[in-house]
């Protein structure tokens, strides 16, 4: 079976409820069709770089799949249909990531990097410092 990475971006005004719902309904259909989803990742209401059916936000969700060519074809077909997904992308991998994903670490060490500043005290300015 190939490896693949599922994206897909949903409407702004949906529930974090709605949005996990999203998520089990393609990994119900990834199951029922003998494949195996992996990792599931929530990566949370994100901007989006330029409006996309009016939304300028979006809840993004990754699904690391382990499934043949033509359970990916129908994942795909569903979600089309769906009006609560704005976009998606499936990319074929060679090999899945351990751990958490490159979005899921950007989080963390934006955090860590607050947690710095926050130590250095006063930025400063020009009146004499």
């Amino acid at each position: 079976m190939a490896l693949y990475e599922h994206v897909f971006l949903a409407r702004q005004d949906l529930a974090q409820a709605q949005v996990d719902a999203l998520a089990e309904a393609a990994t119900k259909i990834i199951e029922d069709n003998q494949g195996k989803v992996v990792k599931t990742e929530t990566w949370g209401l994100r901007s989006l770089a330029y409006r996309i059916a009016k939304n300028r936000k979006a809840h993004y969700v990754m699904l690391e799949i382990d499934a043949p060519g033509s359970v990916v074809a129908e994942l795909e077909r569903q979600t089309q249909i769906n009006e609560d997904v704005i976009r998606y992308m499936t990319v074929k991998v060679d090999a899945h990531e351990n751990g958490p994903s490159v979005m899921m670490r950007k989080g963390e060490r934006d955090r860590e990097r607050s947690r710095e500043r926050g130590d250095r005290g006063p930025r400063g300015g020009f009146d004499g410092e």
